[in-house]
């Protein structure tokens, strides 16, 4: 119930513990300012007095008996007895306006009392047709009737207050209807907010539960990648560095020696361009001042001239500002799919084409290498290590997807397509 509602509720206390008596003071002092003319005689005068007393009598006895009921938790009304006290002081009304029409500011009080005090519908429609009566009759001159033109006079009457007052009670129990109605939906508003802050306060939680993963993810990805780095070039290369300086250290033949040497030294180079670019990796230094289009043509044509393969790359569609998550994705991959290649293709020709469509992104590395068997990849790879399946991990990181195509001696097709994510300054 809102505010509004318990102060209406207070107001409608009220008037029914004060109203009564109110209507019942504003009869009395109507009456007794006609006495003259309406009851001159001083029979009629105790008569109205001894009536008014008792129905003040019988008002504040009934009123102490309902609040001690209440305050109890049993309530008098509606029962028989509020039945009882209502037909009781409906006549005391009627033979009060008997005595003076003015006296029917007391008949009328049953107007407003009737749903409180009587039980049953029908029982209620009962005590409207009689307080109509009261107050038609004090409307009408009250009694005795005075010829058949007075008698229409009250039928009509009593049929027009009945009329009206079962109307506006009907428009009153439908707005108390509409009332209730709101204060449920209401009710139901709240329970909803409330449910909806709640699933939005467990939204932000699993929000930030998914982005410590993925940072976690991110930090083992790398690790993984940086594992497979220093696996597949740097050890091997410091390998190498050592053999040949074995041979160095085991040969008496200078020449020998000095090719062998030079070997090594090339070898150690070619390692720290490795170290080197597995520390660049890192972080994508080539998308600082550039585009992703910008750093991809960059790194194909250092791979091509580091490795001797024909490489280049072939941009479709219109190039957007990507988010820079998104771009470093693509350019890692590229990377790796490069790497791979240089290791373990041999191929004569590497093509990247990076495609703008619409709402995705797509980056194709082919190239005309020895192929494999993806049945065939060590177990480490297969389950989730280094290679293929770091490049797919970056990939899903982003909403995205890696697809191989390839077989033994056809060469290798890889496809990564993420979503379009614009720079935040782009939009």
């Amino acid at each position: 119930m809102t505010v509004n509602d318990r102060d209406i509720e207070l107001r409608w206390e009220q008037f029914r513990r004060w109203g009564p008596y109110g209507l019942l003071l504003v009869g009395t002092v109507m009456s007794a300012a006609t006495a003259g003319e309406l009851m001159p005689g001083h029979a009629e005068r105790w008569a109205a007095g001894a009536l008014v007393v008792t129905t003040v009598v019988l008002q504040e006895s009934f009123d102490r008996a309902r609040a001690r009921a209440a305050k109890a938790g049993r309530p008098l009304t509606p029962s028989p007895l509020g039945t009882a006290f209502f037909v009781v002081r409906w006549a005391l009304g009627l033979a009060l306006i008997w005595l003076n029409p003015f006296f029917g500011f007391v008949g009328a009080t049953g107007f407003f009392d009737v749903a409180e005090l009587v039980k049953g519908r029908r029982a209620q429609e009962f005590g409207v047709f009689i307080t109509a009566v009261s107050v038609s009759l004090a409307q009408g001159g009250g009694l005795p009737l005075r010829g058949l033109a007075h008698a229409v006079v009250l039928a009509g009457l009593i049929t027009a207050n009945t009329a009206l007052y079962l109307v506006i009670g009907h428009i009153s129990e439908k707005e108390e209807e509409r009332a209730r109605e709101r204060a449920a939906t209401i009710a139901a508003l709240e329970r909803t907010n409330a449910a909806l802050t709640r699933a939005l306060d467990e939204n932000r939680a699993l929000h930030d539960q998914l982005l410590v993963q993925a940072r976690e993810a991110g930090v083992a990805d790398e690790r993984r990648r940086l594992a497979a780095e220093i696996h597949d070039t740097i050890a091997q290369g410091l390998t190498g560095i050592i053999a040949q300086l074995q041979v160095v250290a085991g040969t008496p033949d200078p020449e020998l020696a000095r090719t062998h040497l030079t070997r090594a030294a090339d070898l150690a180079r070619h390692s720290l361009g490795e170290a080197r670019r597995s520390v660049h990796n890192l972080a994508p230094i080539a998308l600082a001042g550039d585009g992703l289009p910008t750093a991809l043509e960059k790194t194909v044509a250092e791979w091509g001239e580091r490795t001797g393969v024909r490489a280049g790359l072939t941009v479709t569609g219109t190039a957007e500002q990507l988010h820079d998550e998104v771009s470093a994705t693509l350019l890692r991959i590229a990377q790796e799919a490069l790497s791979n290649a240089a290791r373990h293709a041999a191929p004569s020709r590497v093509g990247v084409t990076l495609s703008y469509m619409g709402d995705e992104v797509v980056l194709d590395i082919r190239d005309d290498g020895c192929g494999f068997d993806p049945a065939a990849l060590p177990g480490r790879t297969r389950t989730g290590g280094f290679g293929l399946d770091g490049m797919r991990a970056r990939a899903e990181r982003i909403a995205g997807s890696l697809a191989v195509e390839t077989e033994p001696g056809a060469g290798t097709a890889l496809s990564a397509r993420v979503p379009l994510v614009r720079h935040e300054h782009a939009r």
